[in-house]
């Protein structure tokens, strides 16, 4: 592995032995035995929107119910760094302190200074700790939640920053970015950023009744495939459980209809109220909601969402039974359902509005997936066999940390600590084995996967031909990470806020694969963890995989730090000025690309667009920059109200990194294209070249009041061949007066894909 350095410390993990600092929480190897029934507390209440009110008697349960648990809410700051100064390295050498160290990264020891390194790291952390201006922090996060409700209207609070949904996305078949070597399967409809995201996938929309009561004896994979069953999962779930079933058939399931949330079409010819529930639970189950809880039941209830205007009829619980022509009552009458909401925490539910052809008043209807009385639903007992699921991962991104973690996490819930992106960012599902355990913080084998659905947001928005390669960075970072905070590095200094940042790392492609519809496989190794006072530094490596050949591989580092250490932020560059070349060269002669122009016309190929849009124009120095091969910068301001503020992080909106280095892709893409390259070919395709390893370093965060973002590039190499051209480039980004992202040896590939 390639010795990475955390501002100078060289960080070699398979260094010396490993001396382990005790924990405060018990070491955690395994879940907890789930308790007896007889000791089970109450289940929770179905799932209820905080502003509406509690269902009424026209429900349906299958077990006793109790409140709902809150979910908890969390800040994951981003980016920031701490920076050194002298003062602090020599106050180091005279004190002669040394760092605790676990993993034991060995420091290179080439020289009198390089050996001091160690000693003047943790000083200078120190001095952070002492001299952090918390009162700066306390104004800066006070300012950016006051001009954050100023922008969207919606203060930063306890509650869920929640994004204005909008319909799913017609995707052209012309403009660019069909799948590698299959033009047809590609996704003829996308779903928005942050819909929901299924558990499992099924080509069946239609139900019979025949297939409705099968749905009723628990035969859901059956009916809707084996993507609907899951080792170790036991199906309990019935539709209509309890009651009789009113769904005589279902004439459309719909995904992204409606709203974008889904939709329902279902005949019925019992009670309206029974009707309206049954298309609700059909709807939960084909989206694969009860695979999160193994032997869980669904918990279903109405409301009317206005009184009855006649007085009750049998048979309708107070509602009419259909509208009678010449006495006699439709012997079918169709409903539809439309879905506003599918979440996963605190518990997976579904809710919408049911409206009735016959006329009956419409109802509010809410299905919630329970677990059965006295189950676990932590770590390892949600489902036997699986350590962690897309339950778990969710209430990591903005639920409860105890749920998502275990109980010795539950500190953290509510207050600023560790967290995975949310919405259309959160990009790891399952935590397939795991080869550690709580408390060893040395090392740490483990396996995740990410299903990457054809319909996913980011093929739709993306000038790639396949995934855009920010999502190859956050997919493998996020599932590196997840099992490394798991073993609790957090936990060595209790009552301490921690948070998270990616402070850089190695990364290669090595095949070229087209990943929609396809499940990847991450294997990672937590290889070590160093403590310093009020931070601790992790080294990761890891491989994405498909049908078990690696396609992506890479290493990295994370730190977590104190608020008073992330108080003092200096950038790349230790708070020193650091102008960008065309600052530096005013009288260069400059052209522009105007991005925003062309991704206007929507025909126009080649163009990344919607919430992938992150270049609105491209300033061009022919044979400019550092290699005198040409230079590439751009500015564009930072609107609060960007979608991915509300995504990264819960709570702490800031600009993911990996975006950063998007959007240097996407400038270099609009020079080669602008330059002519693709002029001959008959079908240009941008692509992620393989077998040429880049790397990125962050020393800072860009914030929604940080105004713009400031970004450059070098282009060092411009390689030619039979089928297209291929750019390599050096790369920077600024905030106001900082520059805190470095990018080295990042490469663009425009082909001709019948070359």
């Amino acid at each position: 592995m390639t010795a990475l350095d955390f501002d100078g410390i060289a960080f070699d993990p398979t260094g010396a032995p490993p001396a382990q600092p005790a924990l405060t929480a018990p070491p955690h190897t395994a879940p907890p035995a789930r308790p007896a029934p007889d000791s089970a507390p109450a289940r929770p209440a179905p799932y209820s929107a905080p502003d509406r009110p509690a269902p009424e008697s026209a429900s349906r349960t299958t077990d006793p119910a109790s409140a709902v648990e809150p979910a908890g809410h969390a800040i994951v700051p981003d980016g920031r760094a701490v920076e050194f100064t002298r003062q602090a390295r020599d106050d180091a050498q005279s004190a002669g302190e040394r760092a605790t160290h676990v993993g034991a990264p060995a420091i290179a020891e080439t020289s009198e200074a390089s050996a001091a390194a160690p000693r003047a790291a943790i000083a200078e952390l120190r001095t952070g700790v002492v001299t952090a201006h918390r009162a700066a922090l306390a104004a800066q996060v006070a300012l950016q939640r006051a001009l954050w409700k100023r922008a969207v209207g919606t203060p930063l609070s306890s509650n869920a920053v929640r994004v204005r949904a909008t319909a799913s996305i017609a995707v052209r078949e012309d403009h660019g970015t069909a799948p590698v070597g299959d033009r047809a399967s590609r996704a003829s409809v996308a779903a928005r950023e942050g819909a929901f995201k299924p558990l499992a996938r099924t080509t069946r929309t239609e139900l019979d009744r025949a297939a409705l009561e099968s749905l009723t004896a628990g035969a859901i994979a059956e009916v809707f495939g084996p993507a609907h069953r899951r080792d170790g999962v036991e199906v309990v779930a019935r539709l209509a459980g309890g009651e009789p079933l009113a769904l005589t058939a279902i004439e459309s399931i719909e995904l992204y209809g409606g709203t974008g949330d889904g939709r329902v079409v279902a005949r019925y010819d019992g009670a309206p109220d029974a009707a309206a529930r049954q298309a609700a639970e059909v709807f939960a189950l084909f989206t694969g909601m009860h695979l999160c809880l193994s032997g869980s039941t669904l918990t279903a209830a109405t409301v009317p969402l206005r009184p009855p205007s006649s007085p009750a009829r049998p048979g309708g619980q107070g509602y009419s039974t259909g509208s009678a022509v010449d006495g006699r009552v439709p012997a079918h009458r169709t409903l539809e359902l439309i879905v506003s909401a599918l979440d996963l925490v605190p518990r997976p539910h579904v809710t919408g509005t049911a409206s009735f052809s016959a006329g009956e008043p419409g109802l509010s209807v809410e299905v919630t997936v329970t677990e059965a009385p006295g189950a676990g639903v932590g770590p390892g007992e949600a489902v036997p066999n699986l350590l962690l699921n897309e339950f778990h991962m969710t209430h990591l991104a903005r639920g409860d940390q105890a749920i998502a973690m275990g109980p010795e996490f539950a500190e953290y819930t509510g207050v600023r600590a560790t967290r995975l992106p949310t919405g259309g960012l959160l990009l790891v599902d399952r935590v397939r084995e795991f080869d550690g355990a709580r408390g060893t913080l040395d090392h740490a084998t483990y396996t995740t996967e990410y299903d990457s659905p054809a319909d996913s947001w980011y093929y739709a928005d993306t000038a790639n031909e396949s995934m855009p390669h920010f999502v190859y960075m956050e997919t493998s970072l996020q599932a590196a990470l997840l099992m490394g905070y798991y073993a609790g590095p957090t936990l060595t200094q209790p009552g301490t806020t921690l948070s998270l940042r990616n402070l850089g790392g190695t990364a290669t492609v090595l095949r070229q694969v087209d990943l929609r519809d396809r499940t990847i496989e991450q294997s990672s190794r937590l290889l070590s963890t160093t403590i310093l006072p009020g931070s601790s530094l992790q080294t990761f490596d890891y491989t994405l995989s498909l049908d078990g050949e690696p396609f992506y591989t890479g290493e990295t580092m994370f730190g977590y730090f104190s608020d008073e250490a992330l108080a003092n932020q200096t950038g790349l560059d230790a708070g020193r000025p650091a102008p960008s070349w065309l600052a530096e060269n005013p009288a260069a002669e400059v052209r522009t690309i105007d991005v925003a122009a062309r991704r206007a016309d929507p025909t126009v190929p080649l163009c990344s667009r919607r919430t992938l849009a992150l270049v609105d124009q491209v300033d061009v120095v022919d044979g400019g920059g550092k290699h005198g091969a040409g230079y590439l910068h751009s500015l564009r301001p930072i609107d609060p109200a960007d979608w991915f503020f509300a995504r990264h992080f819960h709570l702490d909106p800031v600009i993911p990194g990996s975006l950063g280095v998007e959007s240097v892709i996407h400038a270099v893409q609009e020079w080669l294209l602008d330059a002519g390259h693709a002029a001959d070919m008959a079908d240009p395709v941008f692509r992620i070249p393989a077998d040429i390893p880049f790397s990125w370093r962050y020393r800072g965060q860009f914030l929604p009041t940080d105004g713009t973002v400031e970004l450059e590039a070098h282009v060092k190499a411009l390689h030619r061949g039979p089928h297209g051209v291929t750019a390599v480039v050096d790369g920077s980004l600024w905030k106001p007066g900082l520059r805190i992202y470095e990018v080295t040896d990042l490469a663009v590939e425009l082909v001709d894909r019948r070359a």
